[in-house]
């Protein structure tokens, strides 16, 4: 059995009802699928939620050409909710989107090819339509704050208008983000904007303000990032992956939740996911907005660390429940050897049925481990399997596995001392060193890649252990690799369209719990052949001496990989050489009259 196969059992769980014929039967019950969402977010909500749609579909539309669109929608909500049996009302709401915005008038003159999009039957037209999303639209504008009586007579005559306009903004250069977390950013606007309207001096405050605006579009792209990467495992690795991902961190976040609980929960996750990464972002918002609204009811069964966030206003209690601290484990929970390794039924009841049974390893595990990435519990939980794969078929089956918590431990080991050693790098020499050695380690990797794109990567990657290895030990492997994850999935996407080398194709066709461990491992590219050695590349004027300290330490990085890619062998020694060479070179030259001449000579 494939890991992949891992959490089939949760359909057979009575606990874990489907998400899916809860939609089913409400559907039955509300004929209208419009009326229906309108009537659970209200007339502010669903209209926020159906500009946000709009925004992130037609990103080039102007607010008041998307607030004619928006108004139609409401209208023909209005009407559902009036008359279910009305026409149109019956219809699936994506289509109620696309069918809107297939009507827009010079669509194909705004949008080019996108307008082929609606040849097609859905759901492969909403899948076209999300391909022409642009992730970095450069044709919108910088935001600029209006004056600050402006914006607070604004918020004071026309608070939905200028609500709307903020959603906009964030939608459309944010075409991905979802709709929760877009109106999670408005509540934390509109929360600025009350507390500096009513002071004496509005743009004071407002000023002060400017850093929090800051912080919440830097939040945006941050959980835009990790909103994509959920979409792109759900989509690539399949719902049983993401959701094995999901019970690992659900287990080590609320340890004390029963077991069917925690899987209703990862069902329920995945079902919404799908339907925010579809771009279906209305009934993402109201079966998200109910999810939570779950979680808060049962809080008691769930975490005590989730008592200040429910009691928050709803929009903004997916941030605070996201951010909540792990709960403390249960005291006394007994030793997993005793069950899954000693106890003389194990082969049973694995053979009896290998999904539950590994599902509530990872349950186990995970609740015992908050330290552990997600991704090594899934390792781990891989290497449980293929031992037992391999020992129930023997005669002596305990034997074969007595040493299985050695083996297991293998994984921990691997992936503490890679955090271990890069922290301890990253402390000890500073991000500049830090990022040199990335530098060197991935242009020997992958030496095809352009040097701009392994700065980029070296660049990330250097991010991750500023932001990790800061952390309390117990949180730096599972804040590492997560975002190591998120960089590596970035490459094999790259990697698709543009193949690097063989190696890299073949880290990135391991199953996703593996991918980080193999590029870790991954050699230098035996089969590259480097280009023929230019000097010119290495030609330096005064501009080396003018220049400031970034643009000179830019270039002396951009120098170091395009030195490694003509010569992948060179020793470290080799290389802190030349690096210290440069800099000497530098020094001097830039005191001398002839600065050219210098550098020619040096």
């Amino acid at each position: 059995m494939k890991w992949l196969t891992l959490i089939s059992f949760i359909f057979l769980l009575s606990s874990a009802t489907s998400r899916n014929l809860q939609r089913t039967a409400r559907d039955a019950e509300h004929k209208s699928p419009i009326a229906h969402r309108f009537n659970d977010l209200k007339e502010e909500t669903f209209k926020a939620v159906t500009m946000i749609t709009f925004a992130q579909y037609l990103q080039r539309c102007s607010y008041d050409g998307l607030s004619k669109l928006v108004k139609d929608v409401v209208d023909l909500a209005h009407k559902c909710v009036a008359n279910e049996d009305a026409p149109e009302c019956s219809k699936p709401l994506p289509s109620v989107f696309l069918d809107e915005i297939c009507q827009v008038d010079k669509l194909r003159d705004s949008y080019g090819d996108m307008a082929d999009c609606c040849g097609k039957a859905d759901p492969e037209r909403n899948q076209c339509f999300l391909s022409f999303k642009v992730q970095h639209p450069d044709f919108v504008q910088p935001y600029k704050r209006p004056a600050a009586d402006v914006i607070c007579n604004e918020y004071k005559d026309h608070r939905v208008q200028l609500l709307g306009n903020f959603v906009y903004s964030v939608a459309r250069r944010n075409p991905f983000l979802h709709a929760p977390a877009i109106l999670g950013l408005a509540a934390e606007y509109e929360n600025a904007l009350k507390s500096c309207c009513s002071e004496s001096d509005i743009g004071a405050c407002l000023d002060a303000k400017v850093q929090q605006l800051a912080v919440i579009k830097e939040r945006a792209k941050k959980i835009d990032v990790k909103q994509q990467h959920g979409c792109r495992v759900l989509e690539k690795y399949g719902e049983r992956t993401f959701q094995a991902s999901k019970l690992v961190r659900m287990s080590q976040k609320y340890p004390k939740a029963p077991f069917a609980e925690l899987v209703k929960m990862v069902h329920d996750v995945k079902d919404v996911y799908k339907e925010c990464c579809d771009g279906d972002m209305v009934e993402c918002m109201d079966d998200w907005s109910e999810l939570v609204a779950s979680l808060c009811s049962k809080q008691d069964v769930f975490s005590s660390k989730l008592k200040p966030c429910c009691e928050l206003p709803a929009v903004e209690r997916t941030k605070c429940i996201v951010e909540a601290e792990f709960d403390d484990k249960p005291d006394n929970l007994p030793s997993l050897v005793e069950k899954y390794i000693h106890d003389k039924e194990v082969c049973k009841s694995y053979e009896a049925n290998h999904d539950a049974f590994l599902s509530e390893f990872v349950y186990e595990y995970s609740r015992r481990h908050p330290e552990l990435s997600t991704q090594l519990v899934m390792r781990i939980t891989k290497g449980y399997e293929t031992l037992l794969d391999k020992c129930c078929k023997t005669d002596n089956p305990a034997e074969c596995y007595a040493n299985a918590v050695e083996e297991l431990n293998k994984h921990v080991k691997e992936t503490e001392d890679v955090v271990k050693t890069n922290c301890e790098l990253f402390n000890t020499h500073g991000e500049a060193d830090f990022l040199k050695g990335i530098l060197v380690r991935y242009t020997k990797k992958m030496p095809q890649v352009s040097s701009e794109t392994l700065l980029e990567i070296g660049k990330k990657m250097t991010a991750v252990g500023s932001k990790c290895c800061n952390l309390p030990e117990h949180k730096r492997m599972s804040c590492s690799e997560h975002y190591l994850s998120i960089i590596i999935e970035d490459m094999c996407k790259r990697q698709e369209s543009t193949p690097i080398n063989e190696q890299v194709s073949q880290c990135c066709n391991e199953l996703y719990s593996y991918r980080r461990p193999c590029f870790t491992a991954m050699g230098v590219d035996t089969k590259y052949v480097p280009p023929a050695f230019d000097p010119m590349m290495f030609n330096f004027d005064e501009k080396l001496c003018t220049a400031s300290p970034a643009e000179r330490e830019a270039g002396q990085l951009k120098m170091l990989v395009n030195l490694i890619k003509r010569k992948p062998q060179m020793t470290e020694e080799q290389i802190k050489t030349i690096g210290e060479s440069f800099t000497a070179m530098v020094e001097k030259c830039c005191k001398q009259a002839d600065v050219e001449g210098c550098l020619g000579e040096e």
